[in-house]
């Protein structure tokens, strides 16, 4: 099969097309034809290894130390279960999933993907093509998570800091879902994106400073993780709280997938998409989210040509 391969750390460059071995499932595992994969700022994190000082020697032996552990990135997938282990029963063939690759050494920038049924995978939105559905299962639950942490309630003000981002444009249609008042800060070209995801008011921060503002808010979301204490301790109401994508200590769960797919279905939230490219210009679609203005997520087709 086809898979993109990181030889080294370093530039989009070290990534490389080539053919590996399909993956067998083991008993309690499904096969996935990848249909669909994504390039989050975690890949290419991974791929530069740009760490902060204090995380670099745990993230060494994590990943490896002179070069990749596990080579071919991609946290996100989806696509369709091709073959299934004999344990399995949450899942039959043809079934159209979409999943985390987080916590399985990674893997979806390859053709085929193996996972085990009880890991971070379930049935995509119906009403999502693959492309789509695989921009969902980090983003999105990761927003979910953090505003669950910050206590979210019906009726609070709640700032989203970086709400042009794949985590910020789910959360802005989160906090709209909970019932919050929400104020979604950004650039001035992603102004009218953000707006239309549903925030009652948005701020560019290339003209405004929210903590000069006399605004107070129960919750700030720093999804960027660029915020100082202060300046968002200023913005913040008595008893407000502020999270930050830097403190995401709880565990991936399947049952936040799940329900984040209920909300997709039953039209609350929609992902976006800045751009799609095929898995043969992985190296083009990581220079694009390296510069630092992609607008929702960027994916990529898996098998076929794409040109949205």
């Amino acid at each position: 099969m086809k898979a993109i391969v990181a030889t080294q750390y370093g530039a989009p460059d070290v990534l490389q097309l080539k053919a590996v071995e399909k993956p067998t499932p083991k008993e309690n595992e499904l096969l996935i034809k990848v249909a669909a994969t994504s390039v989050t700022a975690g890949d290419c994190r991974m791929r530069s290894f740009t760490v902060p000082p204090l995380f670099w020697l745990p993230a060494r032996l994590t990943l490896g130390i002179t070069k990749p552990k596990h080579p071919i990135y991609g946290m996100e997938l989806a696509g369709e279960v091709e073959a299934i282990g004999s344990a399995v029963t949450r899942f039959k063939v043809g079934d159209e999933v979409f999943a985390s690759t987080l916590t399985q050494n990674f893997g979806a920038y390859a053709e085929y993907k193996c996972l085990p049924e009880a890991a971070m995978v379930a049935i995509k939105p119906a009403n999502m093509t693959y492309e789509e559905a695989t921009a969902v299962p980090i983003g999105a639950t990761t927003a979910l998570r953090l505003l669950r942490k910050g206590n979210i309630q019906r009726g609070q003000k709640v700032l989203i800091y970086g709400a042009s981002g794949s985590v910020g444009t789910y959360a802005i249609q989160l906090a709209r879902y909970f019932g919050a008042d929400v104020t979604g800060v950004c650039s001035t070209a992603n102004l009218d994106m953000v707006q239309s995801l549903g925030a009652d008011h948005v701020l560019d921060y290339t003209k405004n400073d929210f903590a000069a503002r006399e605004e107070r808010y129960d919750l700030i979301f720093d999804t960027v993780a660029k915020l100082p204490k202060s300046t968002y301790a200023k913005a913040l109401a008595p008893h407000g709280s502020y999270v930050t994508i830097a403190r995401l200590n709880s565990k991936e769960s399947l049952e936040n997938l799940v329900f984040i797919r209920e909300l997709i279905e039953a039209g609350e939230m929609k992902a976006v998409i800045d751009r799609c490219y095929p898995l043969e210009q992985m190296v083009e679609a990581h220079r694009y989210v390296d510069a630092g203005h992609k607008k929702g997520n960027v994916v990529i087709a898996v098998g076929r040509k794409h040109d949205r």
